[in-house]
């Protein structure tokens, strides 16, 4: 594994994606910074964090029989190890909000961003951005997240933490196969949240619908009962929970 470490770049996930163009990079190749000046998010939002408080980077994963259709696995694999990473640190209350946000106590503390090679048919590697909130106390502009030292009243060690994520990744990512899909879904769903449970859905025309959230279909769809009965599935640009 190499891990590049920066003071500063714009963006992990460009600054990787841009030197795979001009070097061949060993799998999980990981580039890790303490400033990200135009940090991204899903959907081309802004990933904002403090200066040296938090854990920022990103991770290239090479893949050699993946398929387009498949490639849920890489969100539901690098969630549940961001997952298991904050269990070992006992973070209380943590869920994962479709697709791959991760919470507790209702507020945001990791967003995951993922961009992918297409080869053919196939996946051909992935950059998985990661940004996960430690020791920043105070998020002006961000009324929804919030951090581990504010959950735990601890401050936590960057270094610690990155080698634990990283672990976690190596182990969950090397489960990507299809025949691990039912397993690694079941696991995802465990965790949820508001996984059968009436909530607000917002489309992209703004208008705002009832429904239940019923979990995920292998393409990465939320699945939603409505007020009428009926089951309808979502991609993630159609619709956003409402919490």
């Amino acid at each position: 594994m190499q891990i590049i470490k920066l003071s500063a770049t714009e963006s992990t996930n460009t600054y990787l994606k841009e030197l795979a163009l001009v070097k061949n990079l060993e799998d999980f190749t990981v580039v890790v910074t303490e400033k990200q000046t135009k940090g991204r998010g899903q959907m081309n939002g802004m990933w904002e964090s403090e200066d040296g408080k938090n854990l920022t980077f990103s991770i290239l994963k090479k893949f050699t029989s993946l398929t387009i259709q498949d490639q849920f696995l890489i969100s539901i694999c690098t969630s549940l190890a961001v997952y298991r990473s904050l269990m070992a640190f006992k973070i209380p209350d943590v869920r994962i909000k479709w697709p791959n946000d991760i919470l507790s106590d209702n507020s945001k503390i990791c967003g995951i961003l993922i961009e992918n090679s297409i080869s053919g048919l196939k996946i051909a590697s992935s950059v998985i951005g990661i940004g996960l909130n430690v020791n920043q106390i105070t998020f002006e502009n961000q009324p929804k997240a919030t951090s581990l030292y504010a959950l735990t009243g601890r401050t936590i060690d960057l270094e610690d933490l990155l080698h634990t994520v990283l672990q976690n990744l190596d182990t969950y990512l090397s489960k990507i196969n299809p025949l691990n899909w039912e397993m690694l879904l079941e696991e995802y769903h465990s965790l949820l949240f508001r996984k059968d449970v009436l909530s607000h859905f917002v489309l992209e025309n703004d208008a705002v619908f009832q429904g239940t959230l019923l979990g995920i279909g292998k393409e990465g769809k939320l699945k939603v009962r409505l007020e009428d009965g009926a089951v309808r599935e979502f991609a993630l640009k159609e619709v956003s929970l409402r919490y």
